[in-house]
């Protein structure tokens, strides 16, 4: 079939009838394979790739439509990696520092109450 720079400079219903004839091919291909009347066995990996490569040029257009919509980001600014880090520093340090489990932080406070080393 074509190289992906080929397949860039045809139109959305061009490429649609190119996915559509290669998966027919395809589904060819497979068949005269599992009949033992294939005689080049490469030519369904070739035709794999050639889909491949079909829906790989219509997703480039998918993207570069979402981001004429929404821009190059998709959506609300990121905070700052900077800002990131210093969230991730302190909710560790919160973790390392507190306890959820309410056992544990009685057994020494009420040792420490009443006196008792054990």
């Amino acid at each position: 079939m074509a190289k992906a720079a080929t397949l860039r400079t045809l139109s959305d219903d061009q490429l649609l009838d190119e996915l559509d004839s290669a998966k027919k091919e395809l589904f060819n291909l497979r068949f005269a394979f599992a009949t033992g009347q294939l005689d080049n066995s490469a030519q369904v990996a070739a035709t794999k790739r050639d889909i491949a490569r079909i829906h790989t040029v219509l997703r480039e257009r998918e993207i570069a439509a979402a981001d004429v919509l929404l821009g190059p980001s998709g959506g609300p600014v990121q905070d700052s990696a900077a800002d990131l880090a210093g969230a991730s520093q302190g909710s560790a340090a919160d973790l390392a520092g507190s306890s959820d489990d309410p056992e544990q932080g009685s057994a020494a406070s009420s040792a420490a109450s009443t006196g008792d080393p054990s």
